[in-house]
């Protein structure tokens, strides 16, 4: 593949704004297990390596297993997540493939599960790995060989 643009380097103003959502995130009441979930998801669904290989390292730090983290392609058929965790991976996965829209049922079921600021937040992690995946699919980042 043809090498692409760095864009921290060619649009660094942009880059800090992403950079000021992560921070803003980690104001948030969000779990580091919960955002790490998202992210993961979301690079999953979105096909970026480079974030799923970050997130993926970065949930065992946070004491993630290695069982849950191959699960999550099929979390629904296991019984390795919790409701709030099932509340928050369909909400990933719905507005991640936001053109099928965010469903009444998903919503609602969030709300219940973790009301509205946890959802709020939540979203907006979603959000936020979203758009990061988009960078590092349309750059072209791959992760390096540790």
């Amino acid at each position: 593949m043809e090498k692409r643009i760095k864009m921290n380097e060619i649009e660094p103003e942009g880059y800090k704004v992403m950079q000021g959502f992560e921070k803003y995130l980690a104001t948030t009441a969000l779990t580091k297990t919960h955002k790490e979930l998202i992210k993961i998801r979301a690079a999953q669904i979105n096909g970026c390596s480079y974030c799923v290989d970050l997130h993926t390292k970065e949930a065992r730090k946070f004491g993630e297993t290695e069982q849950r983290i191959y699960a999550l392609t099929c979390w629904r058929e296991t019984p390795f997540f919790t409701e709030e965790e099932q509340a928050i991976l369909a909400l990933t996965e719905e507005v991640t493939l936001i053109q099928n829209r965010l469903s009444d049922a998903t919503y609602s079921n969030a709300i219940k599960v973790l009301g509205e600021k946890y959802t709020a937040q939540a979203l907006m992690a979603i959000i936020a790995i979203n758009g990061w995946t988009r960078i590092g699919v349309a750059t072209a980042l791959v992760p390096s060989l540790d």
